[in-house]
């Protein structure tokens, strides 16, 4: 992943990739998504003291990025927020195409949490796994331009790819249909790298009252929640 995405990131951009040492290899089910909140938040604590600007979070349910903006002061991104932005500067409608039906509702919750649902004009499946996208690369080519086709149909402008193992394709795909093809792990990265630019040249982190209010740091020290810190 990281020589892939040292192609696209800016030239001054440090960039390391981590994963986690033990709990699921992925996120296709709800109870692998709650679990591995911990281990984001102390990933991007990590960062943030190791002097990192942002942390990426590589997973298109976007687990844990509310959390992690409450908890540290760096710029924190995740794919389904980052690639929607990006979206709507590049066309009126968007489909998101994922691997199964399974995933749909979760991603369905994020699209109206963050206010998006008119913007979206659908979600496709191609019925494949995480682990089935780079086994036979022609087959997963032939099921996105099956459903693809479907969503430019119903008026998609913008496909933004919807998981984080569907990296590499969005070149021949775009190619193909000549709209744009969001790749998720490209989009938070660049998010990242913009908010950082924007930060530093103008002080625009992620806002600390309200949604971002981080905890008292008197509670996590009385429940011996150090990891927070």
């Amino acid at each position: 992943m990281k020589e892939y995405l040292d192609q696209y990131k800016d030239p001054d951009t440090v960039l390391d990739v981590t994963s986690f040492k033990e709990g699921p290899h992925h996120l296709e089910y709800y109870s692998y998504d709650a679990i591995v909140i911990p281990y984001i938040l102390e990933e991007v604590k990590k960062a943030e003291k190791n002097g990192y600007d942002a942390c990426v979070i590589g997973c298109f349910y976007d687990p844990g990025l509310k959390e992690a903006r409450e908890v540290s002061n760096i710029i924190v991104t995740a794919p389904l927020e980052s690639s929607t932005c990006i979206a709507l500067s590049l066309g009126e409608k968007f489909s998101i195409i994922v691997g199964r039906k399974k995933w749909v509702p979760l991603m369905l919750n994020r699209v109206k949490e963050y206010g998006l649902e008119d913007r979206l004009t659908s979600f496709k499946d191609v019925g494949l796994g995480v682990y089935d996208f780079h086994k036979d690369e022609k087959e997963t080519e032939k099921r996105l331009y099956s459903v693809i086709e479907e969503s430019l149909r119903e008026g998609a402008e913008v496909i933004i790819l919807g998981c984080t193992a569907f990296f590499g394709f969005f070149k021949v795909v775009q190619e193909k249909y000549k709209v744009p093809v969001i790749d998720p792990v490209i989009a938070s990265v660049k998010h990242a790298e913009q908010l950082v630019k924007l930060k530093k040249l103008c002080g625009w982190g992620h806002s600390k009252i309200y949604s971002y209010e981080p905890p008292p740091t008197s509670e996590i020290l009385k429940w011996n929640l150090k990891g927070l810190l």
